[in-house]
């Protein structure tokens, strides 16, 4: 990081004496500005001593190509939190990392330099890896303090930093220490593109075209002894497994095939002889009912295998071609495989059918390739034993929506694998263990020394302490990514071995568990599972206080973003050509949890917003220009502002704290929605309007300490959703050496007021400018009388002094009002079933007024025809006969005179 300059301030648009605003906003000069001095002055540095501490867990996006809308999307939620705590007095700590470990940034090596990892030594291709992913980490950092996101640059990892490599072996030892890992020859997810295992979690559906295929199998002998039946159906999807068959299958409420349970069939092609078992897992709705069990097809054959304990026949290898079981078809790739032996099935006669079938298969997440179920030598994290501590922890964060827990509890209650966390690939985080070549006992590292390489580096031990043997094999295998993700709480609080007291310790413990893990909904199962398991299986506790699960980008027509679909969007383009603030201003749009459409609208509407407050923000300055701004420096006593100012402050009180509580709550899309409506409607079209009349003539000292006070508040408040231009505008406006976004979140000063009586004010206000302006009269054109009906309390002095009324009277009653029924609407989607052709003359009826209502029924005609209340609605209209022109609002009558 560079030191502080504070020569580059002088380039800056705010580092000038206040000399006002001119002209139009130019985000263009400003946002760079801003985000070049927040970084030089470390404005969002954490201080580490402060009373109250708020540390945010955040994702560490996947080296593995350019920052995405949803990228910008998380990013961008984060920082509303981050800068909002900051303000509220809280020392936030708000890390960055970065994912640099694991399949997805191999791949990105490989396609970058156009090289395949199996070309090279480990070490070798391990610092390509590297030195790819320097370069995309270096474009996401300024990708991301173009987003301004207030990151605390000093605090960065790389997941497969030293420091992190030391913090994820450690928690592969304490674990195995506790007996919580395990080592085992077993089947194993596996993906053939990928030649590695992968864990359930990294699997998905994919819907895919085949063919279902009936195929005869010959009944070597029935279970009964005394059928006649020659053969029975077999019905699958992969007839590539058939050399991989150890069994058929029957459930036992299947009556038609119950003779044959005992019995033995031989499968067609390759003719070894199976045994036919029954079982209650068959699905006796999907084909013949007869189901053949491969090792390894799915899960249920694996189950099947371990249940009925049946030979292993391994048909397919790690690369997903077909070994020397297959006979002919060996070294085939499964597709080439399941072609050919479809080919030689209808050629000898046992293919009975083959018809168009879609279904769902299990690919890996990261390649869409088919998995397959392999038998290899894996390790694995215990989880399944624990599944309900896992809820428990669960139940201790509080879940912002908290709908998203359901998916959480969903996705535990659905395993059925402990978590594989080896992976056979070049580039991650080594296992710290060697194993004795005589009894393969396991031999670890010792904590002082990692992190290590087994491959590179020498075991702890001269010779095994089981059976004396002096060889030892490294294990080459590395961890999951997810197995080092899942630590980045623990990684932030400095969680290390203290050789000195012999234990694991946390060199910032405040930071522990953390107040906040932001993410989206699609790696629930995978980044905020896994995180708890670690955690809470290393310090007995849930990792963090809260989480809020954010949605995902959609386009236009509300599909998920894609580059394989085409509609994808990316950041650069967006941030290209709309501000960021306006970026920003978008993202708060959506609610938690909710996925939600880019729309240009949205972003226009935040550009206007900007425009918007930067006029108001003129217009203020202009208005108060000879005021000095240290009156802000102290609360004014109520009994030296007018009742309007007066009203227009408890006002500010009561949206400061909905906003404060609405921010807290992470309820960002109501925050910004409020503050809009507040600022623009109320601030912008109603006070300040009434400020320019009121100081037309010269300086009022109420309405210049509320328009200064209201203008810094508004700042305030939209600094976590607007940074740049709120920044701009403070620095030029009140301080031009102290960041806007190091300042105190507003507190409501606590000032009283009649707060329904000032907004029925306000609208007498509203309605009058709006009189003045149809009949084409200057808006300081004195009326002569004004009758006002409804409560405007002790403000019929300042409606008289802004809208230059010589004479108001107030009524708590209504005036003499007409109220006429001027039109009826039908609900014909109800009407017309209802009364058919008889619709024609009740339009008749009511167009001729031969109509009358009674209560919620309409009677048409006479009473001919009568309509309940859900098929009609009425309009009426209201006419005033008295002398005068009748104005209404929504809380006031009122009579120009």
């Amino acid at each position: 990081m560079s030191e502080t300059d504070h020569s580059s301030n002088e380039e800056s648009p705010a580092n000038n004496d206040r000399d006002g605003l001119s002209g139009e906003y130019d985000p263009e000069a400003v946002e760079p500005t801003w985000q070049q001095r927040w970084v030089d002055e470390e404005t969002y540095a954490y201080q580490g001593d402060l009373d109250t501490q708020y540390s945010i867990d955040t994702p560490p996006p996947t080296v593995s190509g350019d920052l995405h809308m949803g990228h910008l999307y998380g990013l961008t939620l984060m920082d509303f939190v981050a800068r909002f705590k900051r303000m509220y007095g809280d020392d936030v700590y708000f890390p960055f990392g970065y994912d640099d470990n694991g399949i997805a940034s191999e791949r990105l090596t490989e396609r970058e330099l156009g090289i395949n990892h199996g070309d090279f030594t480990r070490r070798e291709f391990q610092e390509k890896c590297r030195d790819v992913c320097q370069d995309y980490e270096a474009e996401f950092t300024d990708d991301v303090q173009s987003l301004a996101i207030s990151i605390d640059w000093e605090n960065t990892y790389k997941t497969i930093s030293p420091q992190v490599q030391r913090t994820s072996q450690l928690s592969f030892l304490d674990l195995y220490d506790q007996g919580r890992e395990y080592r085992q020859r077993a089947p194993t997810i596996w993906c053939p593109d990928c030649e590695t295992a992968i864990s359930q979690v990294e699997q998905e559906d994919l819907t895919k075209q085949t063919k279902f295929n009936d195929i005869d199998f010959e009944l070597v002998e029935a279970g009964d002894g005394e059928t006649t039946q020659e053969t029975f159906t077999i019905s699958t999807t992969r007839p590539e497994l058939l050399p991989a068959c150890v069994s058929v299958f029957v459930h036992p409420d299947d009556d038609a095939n119950q003779h044959l349970v005992g019995g033995t069939a031989r499968v067609p092609l390759f003719g070894q002889e199976v045994p036919i078992l029954e079982d209650d897992r068959v699905d006796l709705e999907t084909g013949s009912g007869l189901v053949m069990c491969c090792t390894f097809g799915d899960q249920t054959d694996i189950e099947w295998y371990q249940a009925h304990d049946l030979d292993l026949r391994i048909a397919i290898d790690e690369s997903g071609t077909m070994t020397d079981l297959a006979d002919e078809y060996e070294g085939l790739s499964t597709a080439d495989a399941r072609a050919a032996i479809i080919e030689d099935l209808d050629e000898a006669g046992y293919l009975l059918e083959s018809r168009d079938h879609e279904h769902t298969v299990q690919v890996h997440e990261r390649c869409d390739e088919e998995v397959e179920y392999l038998v290899t030598e894996q390790w694995y994290v215990e989880i399944l034993d624990k599944k309900d501590e896992y809820l428990d922890a669960g139940r201790e964060i509080d879940w912002h929506p908290e709908k998203m827990f359901t998916r959480y509890k969903h996705w535990i209650e659905g395993l059925e694998w402990d978590w594989c966390i080896s992976r056979q690939r070049d580039s991650g985080i080594p296992f710290p263990v060697w194993y004795c070549q005589e009894c393969d006992e396991a031999i670890t590292a010792d904590r002082e020394a990692l992190p290590v390489d087994p491959i590179e580096d020498e075991p702890p031990v001269d010779a095994c302490p089981d059976c004396g043997h002096d060889e030892f094999a490294p294990d080459k295998d590395v961890f999951d990514t997810w197995a080092t993700s899942s630590l980045t709480p623990l990684v932030n609080a400095g969680w290390d071995w203290d050789a000195d007291v012999g234990e694991l310790r946390m060199e910032q413990p405040e930071l522990y568990p953390m107040n906040l893990r932001p993410q989206g909904h699609d790696i629930i199962s995978f980044w905020l599972f896994h995180t708890v398991v670690k955690c809470y299986e290393h310090t007995g506790e849930a990792p963090f206080e809260d989480v809020i699960i954010h949605g995902m980008v959609l386009d236009e027509n509300r599909e998920a973003m894609s580059k394989s679909k085409g509609n994808f969007i990316a950041p650069s383009e967006v941030i290209d050509e709309y501000p960021i603030d306006a970026t920003r201003y978008w993202t708060a749009s959506a609610s938690i949890g909710d996925d939600f459409p880019y729309r240009e609208n949205a972003l226009e509407a935040g550009e206007r917003l900007l425009q918007k407050l930067w006029n108001a923000s003129r217009l203020v300055d202009q208005l108060t220009e000879d005021v000095d701004r240290s009156i802000l420096d102290e609360e004014r006593p109520e009994s030296e502002l007018a009742d309007i100012d007066r009203w227009f402050l408890a006002r500010l009180d009561e949206t400061i704290e909905s906003l404060t509580e609405r921010f807290d709550n992470y309820e960002f899309a109501k925050a910004r929605d409020d503050l809009r409506t507040f600022f623009w409607s109320t601030f912008c079209d109603d006070y300040l309007e009434i400020a320019k009349q009121r100081l037309s003539g010269g300086g009022d000292e109420s309405t210049e300490y509320t328009l200064l006070r209201a203008h810094n508040t508004f700042l305030k408040l939209w600094a976590p959703l607007l940074p740049h231009v709120t920044e701009e505008l403070y620095q030029r406006l009140y301080d031009p050496e102290e960041s806007l976004h190091r300042q105190a979140w507003p507190e409501p000063a606590g000032y009283d007021a009649d707060l329904a009586a000032g907004e029925t004010a306000m609208e007498v206000i509203g309605a009058l400018r709006r009189y003045k302006t149809e009949e084409g009269l200057p808006l300081n054109e004195r009326l002569e009388a004004v009758d006002i009906y409804g409560h405007v309390g002790g403000f019929s002095d300042a409606i008289s002094d802004v809208m230059h009324v010589t004479r108001i009277e107030t009524f708590d009653d209504e005036p003499e009002v007409t109220t006429e029924i001027s039109d009826i609407d039908l609900d014909y989607s109800l009407v017309g079933p209802e009364f058919g052709s008889d619709v024609g003359a009740i339009d008749d009826a009511i167009e001729s007024g031969e109509f009358e209502v009674s209560g919620d029924t309409l009677y048409l005609a006479d009473g001919q025809f009568e309509l309940d209340d859900e098929m009609f609605e009425i309009e009426k209209s209201r006419t005033y006969s008295g002398e005068g022109q009748m104005i209404e609002t929504e809380r006031a009558v009122v009579i120009v005179r």
